[in-house]
């Protein structure tokens, strides 16, 4: 997971911070220090850096902050403000015009960043905001090109324009323009060529594309995992062609972090979105204030909370909840519990959102989590009947020794995962009285969801 190595070297300095009743100039030089090497280690580029401790110094050592009741909380909330500062502040928005318009996006980048599998999210994620978005194969170069957007267009079932591997670029984009024109597209995204390396020829055909088309916003998308090289290619592409956005790939991935932290202060261009998985609706909104809080191990709610209602039906959790209040939770509840957590992207992907889960943290919480226990537990509930399914009083030897049949596993581990299965549910039935003893609080009126363990 991105920054994970940056996430826990900070919350060892902020520890160390807070266990102290009183700060001294020489604690928050020293933590500054090593908030320093940590950044740098982590790929920041060292002007950004230098920079970022000297703000923080000049605000942290202040005489509202050093006699204040909690100096060391006072300190962290400096850092998680510069942090958000350092990208962007506030979330920026794709310029889209008016729905009776059409928006032109012209995507740029180097080959290997992920620019046309970012095409066909983006396309995606207008069409759901009701846009009606048009694709268009302008990178006539690299073999499988024009025939993977196709692919990725379909799935998020977005039209594709394409004129073969013959045309010539500019030509495509003026084509593709006036068939959105002619078609009803209010959104046209081009997916042009990218090189191995920057060059001039590649320069070229971009601002042709852009003087042929009137671009509204040109989307650079990097490779987060270069660190730094990302920096400098951003920083190229603004210089030689000029770009409006950044789109952040792979940050799901082993990456340090130093380009999410560099790039709106090196190129003053914001972060748009960025790429948090394979899957097409893996393209996340960036919101400087939220990465700021998951770099600093403070997790990220409102992102989960957005996450489950965009992938949890609410009327069948609503259901479930009822299910739960009277002890009927059913293995059918189960399977759809699973399927809604494999829609937000799977325990791991929802536990990294989590305030605390630094990058040690979520290893060890990980290395607990056996997927192929819950295959296997998923093929033993798919090898029940119906009924079966919807009551789990049902089950008697004769009915364990089909289903371990019919899921390809051994008896004991049916039995196993029955035992658990009813240990649950023997909870569930004491929720009713733990409700009473909590009085007014309640489990799932106005004090929340709790769950007694």
């Amino acid at each position: 997971m991105a920054f994970e190595s940056l996430t826990d070297k900070l919350q060892n300095v902020f520890r160390n911070l807070r266990s102290k009743g009183k700060l001294t100039e020489d604690d928050v030089h020293a933590a500054l220090k090593e908030v320093k090497m940590a950044l740098l280690e982590a790929d920041v580029n060292f002007k950004v850096v230098r920079k970022f401790t000297k703000t923080v110094e000049e605000k942290a050592i202040g005489q509202d902050v050093m006699n204040g009741l909690n100096p060391g909380q006072m300190v962290v909330k400096i850092v998680n403000d510069e942090l958000i500062n350092l990208m962007g502040s506030e979330t920026t928005e794709l310029p889209l015009k008016p729905a009776s318009q059409i928006t032109v996006l012209m995507m740029i980048g180097l080959q290997g960043s992920g620019k046309t599998t970012t095409a066909a999210k983006l396309a995606g994620k207008l069409k759901q905001k009701g846009r009606k978005p048009l694709l268009a194969a302008c990178d006539v170069y690299r073999p499988g090109a024009i025939e993977q957007l196709q692919t990725n267009g379909s799935k998020v079932g977005v039209d594709v324009f394409s004129m073969g591997s013959k045309a010539k670029p500019v030509n495509i984009s003026k084509a593709a323009y006036e068939h959105a024109r002619s078609n009803g597209y209010n959104v046209v995204i081009l997916d042009t060529a990218g090189r191995l390396q920057i060059d001039e020829s590649m320069m070229e055909e971009l601002v042709a594309i852009r003087e042929a088309v009137t671009v509204d916003c040109s989307i650079l998308v990097v490779d987060a995992m270069t660190g730094q090289e990302a920096v400098n290619v951003a920083k190229t592409f603004e210089d030689k062609v000029g770009i409006d956005g950044v789109v952040l790939t792979k940050l799901d991935g082993d990456t340090r972090g130093g380009a999410a932290l560099s790039i709106r202060s090196i190129c003053g261009k914001p972060i748009l979105y960025v790429g948090m998985g394979e899957k097409m609706e893996d393209l996340q909104q960036f919101y400087p204030d939220r990465m700021a809080s998951r770099i600093l191990g403070m997790g990220d709610v409102l992102s989960l909370i957005e996450k489950a209602q965009a992938n949890v039906d609410e009327e069948k959790a609503r259901e479930m909840e009822q299910r739960v209040r009277k002890a009927q939770f059913t293995y059918d509840d189960y399977m759809t519990s699973m399927e809604q957590m494999k829609n937000m992207g799977g325990i791991s992907s929802v536990l990294s959102m989590m305030p605390g889960m630094t990058g040690s943290k979520m290893k060890e919480v990980e290395g607990m989590i056996d997927e192929k226990d819950l295959a296997r537990k998923e093929a033993i509930v798919r090898s029940m009947t119906p009924k079966e399914r919807a009551n789990p009083d049902l089950m008697n030897i004769s009915r364990k020794r089909r289903i371990a049949a019919g899921a390809g596993v051994d008896i004991s581990e049916v039995n196993r995962f029955i035992k658990q299965f009813d240990q649950t549910r023997k909870m569930m039935k004491q929720m009713p009285g733990m409700m009473k003893q909590r009085g007014r609080k309640g489990m799932f009126g106005k004090g929340g969801f709790n769950f007694p363990f």
